[in-house]
């Protein structure tokens, strides 16, 4: 949220404002007309939004253009949430508001009691302030306790003990919905929201007003409403009523990434790493998500998180990290005997159908593995990896684990000229970087068949002839 005060040089009063020339325009219009500059513009309206590229924010830009209230659909994970908090960077950076109003009214169109007696008191003296765009944008994670007050309003008694009687509309605190007047309100989970509570919002939707109580006011609100909704919940967890869909001007289905770059983008983007992570690790934990959304064994009415990606490469730079701490590795990095670390840590976040109790490890294992051959069949394709076999039958036996550092494990292989290519492949240069395209070539070289890796007593993996 931004704090810091409109520049210098802003008009101070409504006087100053008119004579500026500037122009009220209702948020759909101010929306509307800057989305299109920039895309006249060539500017990126969705900074930080991956994969949507030609599905989604056509979509989303069309509803904008068009003024529709807009709700997204799609499983958990998808960005829809994010997608909707991009949404103030489309609004004006600053607007002005009546000093000191409750709800935020534009100093040419005052809407409450209180502000409309003090514009006609006043006239071009009326204080003006100004409000930062991130300040226009109200978010509420709908959840089965809210109520009508949270989203429009109810009677304050604080007021009613001031000595107002109840049948005087100031005596209204006002909710969500009207304090983002000329603002974005937008719901996350739409259909948490009891039935009785989505009634609520029909009239901000089609007539742009709120009542409540029963009170004679009205107030013209000028409001965008955005919301997200997973589509299982129209039939299970609650349901969006029918009057409300209907009001929605478009209703958006969203995805997960559909080419694998996008979804090694989103990791890199949204991933807090404290170690490096190598970009084949990074293509195997895109891999590895992408099977468990296509396999059978997981149910896919929940998906599987783009979370579950990030989380994981968290987690294996968390694993490096603690190697690094435990061994003395100045500048540790992952390597593929880290990947396990996910299974272990991360099995909680993939919902399996019912039938596959007690296989949930085997079921994750398993793809895990296709995902890293086929990332060795992409990354190392055309390389002659027969003199790896060779030194490896030859020489003594390979070991990796969380106790091995990485200039352990290449003192463990002789200097062959398969290596450098290995390493090339992967354009590694340190010395952890190195031992990690290596290690990959191993775990190839096993999951073809080619080698064998079994456990020692110690724990760590050991890969022979």
């Amino acid at each position: 949220m931004v704090t810091a005060t409109a520049p210098d040089g802003f008009p101070r009063t409504v006087g100053e404002l008119r004579a500026s020339g500037h122009v009220l325009r209702p948020v759909r219009d101010e929306m509307r007309e800057n989305l299109l500059a920039a895309l006249r513009d060539g500017r990126e309206p969705w900074p930080g939004i991956v994969g949507f590229g030609d599905t989604v924010l056509p979509q989303l830009e069309r509803a904008l253009i068009a003024g529709h209230d807009v709700v997204l659909l799609g499983e958990r994970g998808q960005g829809k949430t994010r997608l909707l908090r991009t949404l103030p960077l489309l609004l004006d950076e600053w607007t002005p508001v009546i000093e000191g109003a409750e709800l935020g009214e534009h100093p040419y169109e005052p809407i409450t009691p209180a502000s409309i007696r003090r514009a006609a008191a006043m006239g071009d003296e009326l204080p003006v302030a100004w409000r930062h765009r991130d300040e226009r944008y109200s978010e509420k994670l709908a959840t089965p306790d809210t109520s009508v007050a949270d989203l429009v309003g109810d009677v304050d008694p604080v007021k009613v003990a001031e000595g107002r009687s109840l049948g005087d509309p100031e005596t209204i605190h006002f909710g969500l919905v009207p304090r983002a007047h000329r603002g974005i309100v937008g719901i996350n989970e739409l259909p948490d929201l009891a039935e009785r509570i989505q009634v609520s919002l029909l009239n901000v939707m089609e007539e742009r007003d709120i009542q409540v109580r029963g009170y004679t006011l009205r107030l013209p609100l000028d409001v965008l409403l955005v919301a997200s909704a997973n589509p299982e919940d129209y039939t299970n967890r609650g349901r969006i009523i029918t009057p409300l869909k209907d009001r929605f001007g478009a209703e958006i289905r969203t995805h997960y990434p559909a080419a694998l770059e996008d979804e090694v983008a989103v990791i890199e983007q949204e991933a807090h790493l404290r170690a490096e992570v190598p970009d084949h690790l990074l293509e195997i934990l895109a891999r590895f998500t992408r099977l468990l959304r296509e396999s059978a064994s997981v149910d896919q009415r929940s998906g599987v998180s783009a979370r579950f990606a990030v989380a994981g490469a968290e987690t294996v730079s968390a694993a490096a990290v603690h190697r690094g701490a435990v061994l003395g590795e100045a500048d540790p990095v992952a390597r593929p005997v880290d990947l396990g670390t996910v299974i272990e840590v991360l099995r909680g976040k993939v919902e399996f159908e019912s039938g596959e109790e007690g296989r949930e490890l085997d079921v994750l294992e398993h793809l895990l593995r296709r995902a890293t051959a086929d990332t060795v069949r992409e990354r190392l394709g055309g390389v002659d990896l027969a003199p790896l076999v060779a030194a490896v039958e030859a020489g003594g036996p390979v070991i990796t684990g969380d106790r091995v550092t990485a200039k352990d494990l290449l003192g463990e292989l002789p200097e062959i000229d398969v290596l450098d290519e290995v390493a090339a492949r992967f354009g590694a240069e340190s010395t952890g970087a190195r031992a990690s395209a290596v290690e990959l070539a191993l775990e190839g070289l096993y999951l073809a068949r080619r080698i064998a890796k079994l456990p020692d007593d110690d724990g760590q993996l050991v890969y022979s002839g």
